[in-house]
């Protein structure tokens, strides 16, 4: 199983949601890196279950260190975290391998990896292993901190609803006032719009997707490489990580299709000194490389796929059709807490960029 990323900052993810614990291991993390365990605790509490817009099931999320940190620091070694589960219900998955969850990893599983295969509550393939990445993405976004670098997200589409978009020359104030609302919006009007639909999906037993905005500001030019090791390949690739997600674009991304080369282009000018660009539809990033400007990506994130409506599904044991009841607790809508776990994936990628693109120590 795949379960391992980088090359310069490299993860490994491991655990199973019902298993006793799940963790990281992070090799190549600078050493001397403050922990502020109050950043770090704020970051994991914006991910955790619990709440109004989420799964019932309550877990702590507390990381307990293990590795990797003396007096405090960051001392070069693997830092190794482990996150222990407390509170499985595992008697709810008990058709998993005989009748495949819709739109679930199950059936696609059990052929892999065969009748062993665990996958009470997803499994290593449920959402609950995002807990350890974004671990992982507070350190990183620690080290970040001593660049000037800001990372922030927000709920930009749900249905037929939309907050307003980052501007082109979006803040690190404006990011990191974004990071203190309860309901991650730039427009609280959207936010309103959003837990309704989030409300009225849930009691119908349903989901609803959502579109999430993300933007890194304070970023460096020329980090990444052209073609294979992209600045949008480090990022995505670490996106996709996150169940659920589908699709991912870039500044204007799909929009591009409805542009001409005079409206899509962005100008170069000069701006007390700095170089900049009059508009941003490249997303901050040409060729593959950052220009200086924001970073701005959007991504698509699938409605919860485990919903309380009877679905068709198949009984592999008699090889017939069958209706599928699903029991459990599941978010009615992942967008809330995959903000911070978007925010993590990007604060691990630009850590990579950084580390490959020149070394530079704390």
């Amino acid at each position: 199983m795949a379960s391992v990323y980088g090359t310069k900052l490299k993860l490994s993810v491991f655990g199973e949601s019902h298993g006793d614990a799940i963790g990281v291991v992070i090799d190549g993390f600078p050493a001397g890196l403050k922990l502020d365990l109050d950043y770090i605790d704020a970051f994991m509490k914006r991910r955790a279950p619990g709440g109004n817009f989420s799964t019932k099931r309550t877990e702590p999320d507390i990381p307990k260190i293990v590795s990797g940190v003396s007096d405090g620091f960051t001392n070069g070694y693997p830092i190794c975290a482990i996150i222990e589960n407390t509170n499985q219900h595992s008697s709810s998955y008990q058709d998993k391998m005989t009748i495949p969850r819709p739109s679930h990893a199950d059936y696609a599983a059990a052929l892999k990896y065969g009748d062993h295969v665990e996958l009470h509550g997803g499994g290593h393939f449920s959402g609950r292993l995002t807990a350890p990445l974004v671990f992982a993405g507070a350190l990183c976004s620690l080290y970040l901190a001593d660049f000037g670098i800001e990372i922030a997200a927000h709920i930009k589409q749900m249905l037929d609803v939309s907050d307003r978009s980052f501007g082109h020359n979006v803040t690190k104030n404006e990011l990191a006032e974004l990071k203190t609302h309860a309901f991650p919006t730039l427009d609280p009007t959207a936010g309103e719009a959003f837990a309704a639909i989030i409300n009225s999906a849930r009691d119908k037993g349903d989901s609803v997707g959502a579109k999430l905005e993300c933007a890194a500001v304070g970023l460096p030019a020329a980090l990444g490489e052209h073609m294979f090791e992209s600045a949008e390949a480090e990022i995505s690739s670490l996106i996709f990580a996150v169940p659920g997600v589908k699709g991912i674009e870039f500044g204007a991304g799909f929009d591009f299709c409805r542009m001409y080369g005079s409206q899509a282009n962005d100008p170069y000018q000069y701006v007390d000194g700095k170089v900049v660009t009059k508009q941003n539809n490249c997303g901050g990033i040409v060729g593959g490389m950052t220009t200086g400007m924001p970073l701005i990506f959007s991504v698509a994130v699938k409605p919860t796929p485990s919903i309380f409506i009877p679905q068709d599904s198949i009984d592999l044991a008699n090889n017939c059709n069958t209706t599928l009841k699903i029991n459990g607790r599941h978010d009615p809508c992942i967008a809330v807490r995959a903000i911070p776990v978007i925010e993590a994936c990007t604060a691990v990628a630009l850590t990579q960029l950084i580390l490959k693109s020149s070394g530079r120590k704390l």
